[in-house]
């Protein structure tokens, strides 16, 4: 993947509270939506050109936050209530916060992010039904602050996709569960893009992958100042 830019060799953190602090950018979009071939191809540019950055993923991005995606994507582990699944989720994304994405913030690194909290509002609160309310809380206290300076999100109605890849590779636990409950997150995330309009992107994601990651890297290069 090329890309006609020639951005900075190495991204500059700025001050905020006596300080320095980098960027922390959040990629989201529903099950299907292409991100994560899309960050990869990100990824791709980025070490060509030179910048030093943290991607990570959410659940995971530690070993403790890994060992627990590992349990909430598990096929063997059907009976999971929908109140664990939101605390699993949250715990994941505290230690995540803690060991990398606050420390590497510090440093001023560029913090890119596979999820994070936007997923367990559209997913549990909505998808799983448990309330805007009562996943927030405990999401808040798992953040401990720390909020994106912005979200790109990929906007596609997943199901179709989302059928299609089932049939090309296995599907997790989450990817699995009938369209109905991939419909309830999709609409979740249109209530959170109205909800939630403060440094958010919205790209579309039913176009090409060539184009939807140029649009994505256009947009996070004027945000790095790339």
């Amino acid at each position: 993947f090329k890309m006609e830019k020639n951005p900075k060799q190495i991204y500059n953190g700025y001050i905020k509270g006596g300080i320095m602090r980098g960027k922390f950018i959040v990629f989201e979009g529903s099950d299907g939506s292409g991100k994560t071939t899309i960050l990869n191809n990100i990824k791709e540019y980025l070490d060509e050109h030179g910048y030093d950055y943290v991607l990570t993923r959410e659940p995971g991005g530690t070993r403790i936050a890994e060992m627990v995606r590992d349990i909430l994507l598990s096929n063997h582990d059907e009976e999971m209530s929908h109140r664990t699944e939101a605390l699993l989720f949250a715990a994941s994304r505290a230690q995540h916060v803690d060991q990398i994405i606050r420390p590497n913030l510090e440093k001023g690194k560029l913090v890119i992010s596979d999820r994070f909290y936007m997923s367990s509002l559209a997913y549990q609160a909505y998808g799983r039904e448990l309330g805007y309310d009562g996943v927030m809380s405990i999401n808040e206290f798992a953040i401990d602050g720390i909020k994106p300076d912005c979200t790109i999100f990929f906007n596609v109605d997943p199901i179709t996709v989302l059928n299609r890849k089932k049939k090309q590779v296995e599907a997790d636990r989450l990817e699995s569960e009938e369209d109905s409950y991939h419909k309830r997150v999709y609409e979740g995330y249109q209530k959170l893009l109205e909800r939630e309009d403060d440094n958010l992107i919205i790209i579309d994601a039913r176009k090409s992958i060539e184009e939807v990651t140029k649009a994505s890297l256009d947009k996070l290069l004027e945000i790095i100042g790339g």
